[in-house]
């Protein structure tokens, strides 16, 4: 544990990682305190105003919209836009704070769902082999011969509008990499001797699966995770983008930037005059899947027993 503390608080870009991510987790969970809802759902963005046009930074939310949140019993205690409005009057900063709670929602519960489906069908394809590994091998072609994003985007339109759908369809074509590199792993060591000594002794298959093969053979697949934690969350917000994500007004990333689309060259004569209506969601965007990116490789570097010289 000394050894990987070390490795963890030596290492410049994971350091860079660690603090990245820990400022998005406590806006995650301050949420409530930096920016209080102004509505039932937490989630759905206050209006600052009724203006089509995106309002700069410190921008005064409008009486008429004061008075709209007093009638309905609520406290306005964010009086200004301070990263300024989106179209329609949504607040940008509203936006940011909450939707690092659905980046995480998103990137959590779909990476966390695909890895365990992976997980099953790689180890159980590699330990049996034979007609199961074929047969399920197969399968995971043909998933993976699906462009992602197209076979994503077009799940969600199927199902419908809404950021569970946007879940549901990463996961139905997020499995297989981690299946693949799983099988991999497994093939590598399957027959070494501490697994033939577990099945000499009588041991279940499904306990030497889960008690032998899995913790030697998944800090691959952590890796892979963490990596595709923000992966997740930029199909998420691509998704949203284009439409087909999010529902409007919601805290996403994504849904942000689509508001974004008529704004970012700007208005004749004044070029990227609303560049702050992009530039915020694609910075919290970036520096998020950068996080998990240099955790990815910490936890490379950490967990390989290679690249630590132990083998």
């Amino acid at each position: 544990m000394r050894r990987v503390i070390r490795k963890l608080l030596g290492n410049t870009a994971s350091l860079v990682g660690i603090v990245l991510l820990i400022f998005f987790i406590v806006i995650a969970i301050l949420a409530p305190v930096i920016a209080p809802p102004l509505s039932d759902d937490p989630y759905q963005v206050p209006r600052m105003s009724w203006n089509v046009n995106p309002q700069p930074p410190g921008t005064p939310m409008s009486d008429n919209m004061r008075e709209i949140y007093k009638q309905m019993g609520k406290e306005v205690k964010l009086t200004k836009a301070l990263l300024g409005t989106e179209q329609g009057g949504y607040d940008i900063f509203y936006g940011l704070v909450w939707g690092t709670r659905t980046a995480f929602k998103v990137g959590i519960i779909t990476v966390g769902s695909a890895m365990i489906i992976g997980l099953f069908v790689g180890s159980i394809a590699a330990y049996f082999g034979g007609w199961l590994d074929e047969v399920l091998m197969r399968i995971t072609d043909i998933f993976l011969s699906f462009p992602f994003l197209v076979a994503a985007m077009v799940l969600t339109t199927i199902l419908g509008k809404g950021l569970d759908k946007v879940i549901i369809a990463l996961i139905v074509f997020g499995w297989m990499g981690y299946a693949r590199v799983i099988r991999g792993s497994i093939l590598a060591v399957k027959e070494d001797v501490y697994v033939m000594a577990a099945k000499a002794l009588g041991v279940k298959d499904g306990r030497i699966i889960l008690r032998h093969l899995l913790p030697n053979t998944i800090f691959p697949v952590l890796v892979q995770a963490s990596m595709d934690t923000g992966s997740m969350v930029v199909t998420a917000s691509a998704l949203s983008f284009l439409g087909v994500g999010a529902p409007e007004g919601y805290a996403d990333w994504g849904q942000m930037a689509s508001f974004a689309r008529n704004w970012i060259v700007g208005s004749p004569g004044h070029a990227f005059q609303y560049w702050y209506t992009v530039f915020f969601p694609a910075l919290f965007i970036a520096l998020f899947v950068l996080a998990w990116n240099l955790i990815g490789d910490t936890l490379r570097d950490v967990l390989d027993p290679r690249l630590r010289g132990e083998l």
